[in-house]
């Protein structure tokens, strides 16, 4: 008991000193709850929506789930209409309704702007049935009563300023169809984000899956008393077992659809943990920092404390039990903060097009569990050397003067195994750099990130020695005395320095990495575009990827000034070598002009004669590890076709970033084994200006794609700035959960500097009176900040670019051969360290500059 009530009475009476570090834990502790509380509440959207829509028994083509099939085809596949005649006359159906929908489709309004979701979301085209009433109520209007009706949800269109009367043009693969909004549905649960339009069911049939006597599914319902289970089975007897068809219960039928989204929630989910990782790594900096800082500033107490009888495991427990108490406090207002962070993403996510309501807000009982034993058994470990130090003080230190600091010099020891640490990661990295293959590389790239990473870690204190007293001389010493004063505390006590570096390096590094990697891959895919494209222009969907409807190929097709324009797409196939191997390859097909708009290096063959009729080419991999040359026959079975035997005309260099392990064949060749119906449509199409008229063509071409306002005609300029843009915009994100790590970096620094001026008290009083002026040793504090923030970056920012410039030597294996390093981006990194030093000792220094100088002086610390 008198050890808890010791640890209470020195926990309050520090608390100001634990606050920043209580933050921290806060700030972390929130990232994980938040994080958990979002991808939950973003579950129960997901199951609640796909439960309550779900019918009680669904048919379905049984190939709709399967590999064969085609979706870039633009038609869903479908069963005879039929069949909804035989359902019904299962023992225990009240109703059997056809759907006829399709995701394939855009919408546009009458200002040809897209009607979608500008977040991914699909946009859902289908025909109105009694089912939907299970999520939807129509609130305005009525339901398309025939081909110039439609009704659309009423999130789109609140999201658009839709009204009843204004006319869409919904873009399917069968054709374009304009009508005027009869009605509005409301979802009676929350809608994520997906665009609903409905057509009556004839145009819904004709317009989304081309012929009038199909459906995509059949939704039955059940009689009152009647299982689905049991339906289920009854269904399938009225259907004589039949093979093609699949059945689901409405359970059956939600698990698949929770299964296919809870793979893409997993990834979010444990992408952003990964991020809350990295700031409770920097946490433990500060909370290492601030123990080893608070026990050197009681010293003369422990001593006491030891003098009178306490023992070692006492006055350890006593510090561990503060630990205990700060991990609490941080971790119980950081689940609440976690709360209100998720409910902040939710906010955000609605603004930019994704709805998610609060009435689904799912806070499970295993968050606040997860929350308060991380941040409390973290804190705790943080704080366990520092409480082992506290154990070892002497009763002979209640003689000596407080706050004198016991490890002022980083023991040989420590250095010794940081530099082996730091070697063995080093010489990890340089593996990676001599890997024959990605995969064997990626390992030693996260050993040697790992060592490299703990290695400066633990020779933080003797790097702080070496490069605060370099950069003091590049900036300290402009500032004369008060510069060189701001060296020495900086020095004083090179452990503190390490560790408060290090904080701020552990962010940097990763963000160093990161822009080295991101600039090497646009670099290398510009330099790949110049070199291999002979292309003048791209059409495609840029955002999506979508495939390209018919008729706005079409209109490609007819743009005059044109020199050829290239059909490229991809078949599904599978692929069997000559020695009997068969794997899920898929083809390339694309018209014989495709040689000239992507040039490929030939190994062997004519690369021309793969186009030729039933003839193909094959990349140099797929060549050697089959044993396949020039004049091989290979076996190609397409999906939803028949089955082909090419022969190999042309071996392909795969050092390449452009359609590295690509096979080719004419895209003729292909149509002729796979049915029409089902042949995808074109995922790009390429094209080149005639001599002269690029600008003209280019013009033209934008005007002929007008219409069809989801893809985009662009030159090779205009690629380039996309895939800068691409890539500019996941490094963002990425920095920007990187930033709660730096955020707890900064608080590391100002809370060393808090301390710091408190175990300086008498110091700074001395200085004070023997006539240093408060502007002075406010400058002073503020440059010893500047300097070890400006440290931390220095090593966080090499390192980073070490780790950077490996990954990149993984990457030229995969064909991104440019190494670019970033500087402009480095440098202003730099830079904006020593603008966070300055704004981290801002309330240190106002503070000291405050202080009374008498009391200073006549204080014990």
């Amino acid at each position: 008991m008198t050890v808890w009530k010791t640890s209470v009475r020195n926990f309050l009476a520090h608390k100001g000193r634990m606050a920043l570090s209580a933050v921290a834990v806060l700030l972390s502790v929130a990232f994980v709850c938040g994080t958990l509380v979002f991808t939950d509440t973003m579950n129960t959207t997901f199951d609640k929506l796909f439960a309550i829509s779900s019918p009680d028994v669904t048919v379905s083509p049984k190939s709709a789930d399967d590999d064969g099939e085609q979706p870039d085809s633009g038609k869903p596949v479908s069963l005879p209409a039929s069949v909804v005649q035989q359902v019904e006359k299962a023992e225990g159906v009240e109703r059997a309704e056809g759907s006829a929908f399709s995701m394939a489709v855009t919408v546009v309004n009458s200002d040809n702007k897209n009607m979608g979701s500008d977040t991914g979301a699909p946009t859902i085209a289908s025909n109105w049935t009694k089912n939907d009433l299970r999520s939807m109520k129509i609130t305005s209007g009525h339901a398309p009563r025939g081909p110039t009706e439609v009704m659309i949800d009423a999130d789109t269109a609140k999201k658009h300023k839709l009204k009843i009367g204004d006319e869409l043009r919904t873009i399917a693969a069968t054709g374009d169809l304009t009508a005027k909004i009869s009605g509005i549905a409301s979802f009676t649960v929350t809608n994520p984000g997906a665009a609903v339009i409905y057509l009556d069911t004839a145009t819904a049939q004709k317009q989304l899956l081309g012929a009038p006597d199909v459906f995509t599914q059949i939704l039955v319902t059940a009689k009152s008393g009647v299982s689905d289970t049991e339906l289920k089975k009854n269904v399938a007897a009225a259907l004589d077992g039949n093979a093609a068809y699949k059945l689901q219960t409405q359970q059956e039928a939600a698990d698949a659809n929770k299964d296919d989204m809870g793979a893409f929630l997993d990834v979010m989910k444990y992408a952003m943990l990964g991020f809350a990782g990295i700031a409770f790594l920097v946490g433990i900096f500060l909370i290492v920092n601030t123990f080893s800082m608070l026990v050197a500033q009681r010293t003369r107490e422990i001593g006491l404390m030891r003098a009178i009888g306490s023992s070692r495991k006492q006055v350890n427990r006593s510090v561990l039990l503060e630990a205990v108490l700060l991990g609490i406090v941080g971790s119980v207002l950081g689940v609440a903060a976690g709360v209100g962070l998720a409910v902040g993403l939710m906010k955000l996510m609605g603004a930019i097009g994704m709805t998610l309501s609060t009435e689904d807000l799912t806070v499970a009982w295993t968050t606040p569990t997860i929350g308060l034993v991380l941040g409390v058994v973290v804190t705790v470990l943080a704080a366990y050397i520092p409480a082992r130090r506290a154990g070892k003080v002497s009763p002979m230190a209640a003689l000596r003067d407080a706050g004198t600091p016991a490890d002022g010099r980083s023991g040989w020891v420590r250095a010794g195994i940081g530099l082996v640490l730091t070697a063995a990661g080093g010489a990890a990295l340089w593996t990676t750099t001599q890997a024959e293959k990605a995969s064997e590389g990626s390992m030693f790239l996260a050993l040697g990130v790992l060592l490299t990473l703990i290695g400066f870690i633990v020779i933080g204190p003797l790097l702080a020695g070496v490069v605060v007293r370099g950069l003091s001389v590049v900036v300290l010493r402009l500032f004369g005395p008060v510069g060189r004063l701001a060296e020495r505390n900086a020095l004083r006590n090179p452990r503190r320095t390490g560790a408060t570096g290090a904080a701020l390096m552990i962010g940097l590094a990763l963000v160093a990495c990161l822009s080295v990697v991101g600039s090497s891959m646009v670099a290398s895919a510009t330099e790949e575009l110049d070199k291999s494209v002979g292309a003048d222009f791209i059409v495609q969907d840029g955002s999506t990827g979508r495939p390209i409807v018919p008729q706005a190929a079409d209109a490609v097709r007819a743009v005059p000034g044109l020199e050829h324009m290239t059909d490229y797409t991809f078949v599904k196939a599978k692929i069997t070598a000559p020695n009997g191997k068969t794997e899920d390859e898929g083809i390339v097909a694309a018209d014989p002009t495709y040689q000239q708009d992507v040039r490929r290096t030939v190994v062997s063959g004519d690369l021309a004669k793969a186009y030729g009729k039933d003839a193909m080419s094959v990349g140099d991999t797929y060549a050697e590890r089959h044993g396949i040359k020039v004049g091989d026959t290979i076996t190609v079975a397409f999906k939803v076709g028949g089955t082909a035997k090419l022969k190999v005309a042309a071996i392909t260099s795969d050092d390449t970033n452009i359609d590295r392990g690509a096979m080719y064949t004419n895209i003729k060749t292909a149509a002729s084994y796979v049915p029409a119906d089902r042949m995808p449509q074109n995922v790009v199409m390429f094209a080149k200006a005639e001599e002269g008229k690029e600008k003209e063509a280019y013009a033209a071409l934008k005007t002929a794609i007008a219409e069809y306002p989801v893809y985009k005609v662009q030159n090779q300029a205009d690629f380039k700035e996309q895939l800068k843009d691409q890539i500019g915009q996941l490094l963002n994100i990425v920095y920007g959960l990187l930033a709660l790590a730096i955020i707890v970096a900064v608080l590391g620094v100002v809370n060393t500097l808090a301390l710091s001026v408190v175990e300086r008290t008498r110091e700074i009083g001395l200085m004070r009176a023997i006539g240093l002026s408060r502007r002075q040793l406010r400058r002073m504090i503020r440059l010893e900040s500047v300097v070890i923030a400006l440290f931390g970056a220095l090593l966080g920012l090499g390192l980073g670019m070490g780790w950077g410039t490996a990954a990149q030597k993984l990457l030229a294996l995969e064909g991104l051969e440019v190494l670019e390093i970033p500087w402009p981006t480095i440098l202003t990194v730099f830079a904006c360290s020593a603008l966070v030093g300055l704004f981290a000792a801002l309330v240190p220094a106002f503070r000291a500059g405050r202080m009374n100088v008498l009391n200073a002086i006549a204080t014990d610390g």
